[in-house]
């Protein structure tokens, strides 16, 4: 059953429309990532669930409330942003007491609840620090505390890894992950970094323009991405434009390996690199290597072939099948590709 329910939300600055008829359900306790480039609309939406922004049209409920007229500070909700917004001047376990303080809470109650929420973050022991004493990942968990310590139906994040280095960033990821899971609370978070909401998300709300593109569970949007624009922000793809013709799907003059179904006319051709394999005889396409990078984990290639650029990924698990410069045969399997016919595209 939904409880945070998001009914065509819209806003509009003059003439520019900034978000487009936004509509999301969200299960209780259900972490949400909305995902895309910088200026599709998603920090935008966060702001209109935060009331922060009045939205121009639309409605949002809250456990079966409306509450898209209330103000902010009327909503009760936890807010994370990129900055992490601490006082300076006060204390680790002050800073998270401040909102209990602003909504009368008592001196003994709220000693109680600061301390069982540090303890949650594993700050118990930096109660009595000040915000310049802590590191980056520190600072991000007592905002954590702070959102967390005055018990909201739902927790906003906005960016809130954007100014950690990348180790900790990782690290961040799976710590978040799980306070999410021991707390339950309902989540819904903004970030343009795809790994990160696909580390995160029970689902992820892919944005571009304003609109969403597409919604889903990670593992099932990156396996069955909707168009380009899907494929190509949710991790690596090969793309290529053409047709289906009497069964077959054909591009450039080259025949491609498919599962059609119903698909007929002009369409998309996706498949990803890690699902594309070097060929010794039998291969789809031919071509030469024209870059390739090592990534510790796996080797990229990039592949210049009739049907356009090509990327190829390939496990480390020795040295690399190809230099740049040699001569390639690829192949992979109808079952690894997708079709996305043109009035499906986005």
């Amino acid at each position: 059953m939904a409880f945070l329910e998001l009914h065509g939300l819209t806003k509009k600055y003059a003439e520019a429309v900034v978000v487009n008829d936004f509509s999301l359900c969200v299960a209780k306790g259900e972490f949400v990532c909305l995902l895309g480039p910088s200026g599709c609309g998603k920090t935008t939406t966060l702001q209109m669930v935060a009331g922060f922004v009045q939205p121009s049209s639309g409605r949002i409920e809250l456990d079966r409330r409306d509450i898209t007229g209330l103000r902010s500070n009327r909503r009760g909700l936890g807010i994370v942003f990129q900055s992490y917004a601490l006082f300076p001047h006060m204390t680790v376990a002050q800073n998270v007491a401040f909102g209990l303080e602003m909504r009368g809470v008592a001196a003994a109650e709220r000693a109680q609840r600061v301390a069982r929420t540090l303890e949650l973050v594993h700050l118990g022991a930096l109660a009595s620090r000040y915000p310049r004493e802590l590191s980056g990942g520190q600072r991000q968990r007592v905002a954590l505390a702070r959102a967390l310590v005055i018990q909201p139906p739902v927790l906003l994040l906005d960016e809130p890894m954007g100014a950690l280095d990348a180790k900790l960033r990782e690290d961040m990821q799976i710590e978040l992950r799980a306070l999410q899971h021991r707390v339950g609370i309902t989540t819904i978070m903004v970030t343009h970094d795809q790994a990160e909401a696909m580390t995160l998300a029970d689902r992820v709300v892919l944005m571009n323009q304003g609109r969403i593109e597409q919604v889903g569970r990670p593992f099932e949007m990156y396996e069955q991405p909707n168009g380009r624009f899907s494929s190509t922000f949710l991790g690596r793809a090969n793309v290529f434009a053409g047709r289906v013709v009497d069964g077959h799907f054909v591009a450039n003059g080259l025949s491609l390996p498919a599962m059609l179904g119903a698909h007929a006319g002009e369409a998309d051709y996706i498949v990803r690199p890690e699902k594309v394999e070097f060929a010794e005889s039998d291969a789809i396409v031919r071509g030469r290597v024209s870059a390739r990078a090592f990534l510790g984990s796996h080797w990229l290639f990039q592949i210049e072939t009739p049907l356009g650029a090509m990327q190829l990924t390939h496990a480390n698990i020795g040295l690399p099948r190809a230099s740049e410069g040699d001569e390639v045969g690829v192949v992979w399997a109808a079952e690894n590709a997708r079709i996305v016919a043109q009035m499906e595209r986005q």
